[in-house]
């Protein structure tokens, strides 16, 4: 790969109204910047992220997810502003692509179209109906641009122009490292504008081409508003390509998705499920209003409104509404409603009854419940970690198992039934009405 790759985030994000650094901000279950530094990935080997606000919090966190970034530390005090950022990226190849660490609907795709231009200097735009905010780009109907013009700076004229900058550019290393020390700040912010480099190609006679984007695809994240546009496109984003994949949907737009989840085979996705961050769906049904969490659901089907937590395989596995599982393993099981299977597994041809509980937490330590083949669980037990049932036992309603059940056994472990006699007569009889109003 020929392109080196320079990430801008090291903005206050002050728009945010947050004490969490912008680009941390997450969307689809992960930050911004994350979503902008995954797609570079696929396009680039040198990737600098360049940093200021909270700049350890920003790269701790990425930290997370990636490795071989290379993070810099901008020189805000002397070189604030766009052009001062990139002043210390020393890129490895022949052009290096600016991007914001605020556009996390960008994608490789969308980076590609960058390097099929010959020009030295390659630009973003999008014709905007309300221009206010943008920098505008004064260019000929060919998209050969003579300059770019920040808001605060611009003419009444220029400010009429609805070209605007996208804020993606392409750059010649060589280009960059004659030019950059010519950036002046002297202007109504007191920056150095990434944008002068434009102005100044032309002064050199340089061909700089702007291309036209897409402004949903380029669109930056300044305020909660904005994440909230953003997080609505990439959800239909994340979904139409299930669908046309062949996943059903139902009522799509109820529907929440994090972008690392895989669906697989014809899964049915009902409307107001919510599948998170880790969770693979594999020829599954999953019921309305359910949540999958970091687990793995095959030839399945759950809910409506089951929650299946980390760390979770469901195998031929049917579970029923309001029942949650944990940390556990099912093959071949049916739990039809109102249980909680944590930190358990559970083997084919098991029946789970209503209100059946694994009690997994002692209060310091967490334990396994292990459950063999074909057995069935009565409504209304709770089986006590750390506990083993053997294959082909009965546990009867209401038992509380204590310890471990061998094969072919029942287990039973409930008070005896007492009945007394016409106790309801003598409790509510004339005699004891009037003792209860003394």
């Amino acid at each position: 790969m020929s392109i080196s790759i320079a990430i801008m985030a090291a903005g206050f994000g002050t728009r945010m109204k947050s004490q969490k650094p912008k680009v941390l901000h997450t969307i689809s279950g992960f930050p911004m910047l994350y979503h902008i530094i995954k797609e570079a990935k696929k396009v680039s080997n040198d990737i600098h992220v360049i940093l200021y606000h909270q700049a350890d919090t920003v790269k701790d966190e990425m930290n997370k997810y990636f490795d071989g970034i290379t993070y810099i530390l901008q020189d805000h005090d002397n070189f604030p502003g766009t052009g001062g950022a990139i002043m210390g990226v020393n890129p490895q190849h022949e052009k290096l692509l600016v991007l914001n660490g605020d556009m996390p609907l960008l994608e490789a795709n969308d980076m590609n179209m960058f390097f099929n231009q010959e020009a030295k200097v390659v630009m973003s735009s999008f014709t905007c109906s309300n221009p206010t905010g943008y920098g505008r780009v004064v260019m000929d109907k060919n998209y050969n641009v003579q300059k770019i013009v920040e808001q605060k700076d611009a003419s009444e004229n220029e400010l009429h122009i609805k070209n605007v900058n996208a804020g993606v550019y392409l750059f010649d290393t060589n280009f960059l490292e004659e030019n950059l020390p010519k950036l002046s700040n002297k202007n109504n912010q007191n920056e150095y504008y990434i944008t002068d480099l434009v102005s100044i190609a032309n002064e050199q006679d340089i061909n700089v081409k702007a291309i036209e984007v897409d402004e949903n695809t380029f669109m930056g994240v300044n305020s909660k508003y904005h994440l909230s546009i953003a997080e609505e496109l990439m959800q239909k984003r994340i979904k139409q390509r299930f669908m046309e994949a062949g996943v059903s949907m139902r009522l799509p737009e109820t529907i929440y998705i994090e972008s690392d989840v895989e669906i697989e085979g014809e899964s049915v996705i009902e409307n107001g499920v919510s599948l998170l961050s880790g969770a693979k769906i594999i020829n599954s049904i999953v019921k309305t209003n359910s949540v999958v969490e970091d687990s793995i659901l095959k030839d399945s089907d759950i809910g409506p409104m089951a929650r299946v937590r980390p760390k979770s395989v469901l195998i031929n596995t049917h579970l029923g509404n309001f029942v949650e599982v944990k940390k556990s393993t099912l093959n071949g099981v049916k739990a039809g409603h109102l249980s909680y299977l944590g930190d358990s597994e559970i083997d084919t041809g098991t029946n789970i009854g209503c209100g059946t509980i694994t009690c997994n937490y002692n209060g310091k330590a967490k334990y396994k419940t292990i459950i063999g083949k074909n057995v069935f669980v009565g409504s209304d037990s709770q089986l006590v970690a750390p506990v083993k049932i053997e294959d082909d036992v009965i546990i009867a309603s209401g038992t509380t198992v204590t310890s471990d059940v061998p094969k072919g056994s029942l287990a039973i472990a409930r008070a005896k039934q007492k009945n007394i006699d016409n106790f309801f007569y003598k409790f509510f009889s004339k005699e004891s009405e009037n003792s209860a109003k003394k």
